[in-house]
């Protein structure tokens, strides 16, 4: 394809023009901190150069009318981080969050946060509040922000959601069934994951939305996250295109699975 400057908008809707779109996309945004060691550069300037393509597949995505975008900002496990490095990245998201959600209500977008939110600083917990209050009336693509956010622990607090209904003796052990454990998870209403797109080469999930992406197309790209632009969301899409996501049944004409 084109250099991203070519490509844009303009290229990305000519690439994916009679294309099925996915409902949900969700995102693991990796490779910051590669692309500012291949630069000789701190850690933390890579997660500043990431928000730019933070924002151009937010715009993206929405522009071309997908339904969900998830991205994974920062993950349970992300507190191991060395404490500079987690305490900038807190800054970056409340300073992007409290900076872009103008942007997000011209643009019809909501917001909404996803994970432990509340063992979040005070200051971050407001920020987002603040973005998902003064978006909550936006009716286009629904944005989610994974922050402190694990895919264990949410279907471990889903689990005892349900354990607790059970004790008050509002649900039989037995008649447990999977719109049970949703009712728990932190977005309830979210729909499944149709396309997992993961920049930055690496094969694996990273305990990522565990419970919405079982039937997730997985897409794995070799670009770094801050180089990450429209040309690389229609590659994705395409590929998407070429699937066959068969849930579990056979393909057309009765191919073996």
């Amino acid at each position: 394809m084109s250099n991203d400057a070519e490509f844009g908008m303009e290229g990305l809707m000519a690439s994916i023009e009679g294309l099925q779109l996915p409902r949900h996309i969700a995102v693991i945004m990796d490779g910051n901190g590669r692309w500012a060691k291949q630069r000789g550069l701190p850690r933390v300037i890579g997660h500043v150069a990431g928000r730019e393509s933070t924002k151009i597949c937010i715009e993206a995505c929405n522009d071309i009318g997908i339904e969900a975008l998830t991205l994974y900002a920062f993950s349970a496990e992300n507190w191991r981080r060395p404490a500079d490095e987690v305490e900038a990245l807190m800054e970056l998201i409340g300073a992007a969050m409290y900076e872009e959600t103008a942007g997000l209500i011209d643009a019809n977008v909501r917001v909404r946060g996803s994970g432990r939110m509340s063992e979040l600083s005070p200051k971050l917990q407001g920020i987002f509040q603040r973005a998902e209050d003064m978006t909550a009336a936006c009716t286009g693509m629904v944005l989610t922000i994974c922050v402190n956010y694990g895919g264990r622990t949410e279907i471990i607090d889903a689990v005892r959601a349900v354990a607790r209904r059970v004790k008050a003796g509002e649900l039989a052990p037995d008649a447990i069934e999977d719109a049970d454990l949703v009712a728990g998870l932190y977005q309830p209403d979210q729909s499944e994951v149709d396309l997992l797109v993961r920049p930055g080469g690496e094969m694996r999930v990273s305990n990522f939305l565990l419970w919405q992406i079982a039937y997730a197309e997985l897409i794995v790209m070799p670009v770094l996250w801050p180089d990450f632009r429209e040309e690389h969301l229609a590659e994705a899409i395409m590929e998407y295109n070429h699937r066959q996501r068969r849930f579990g049944g056979i393909a057309e004409g009765g191919e073996d699975l």
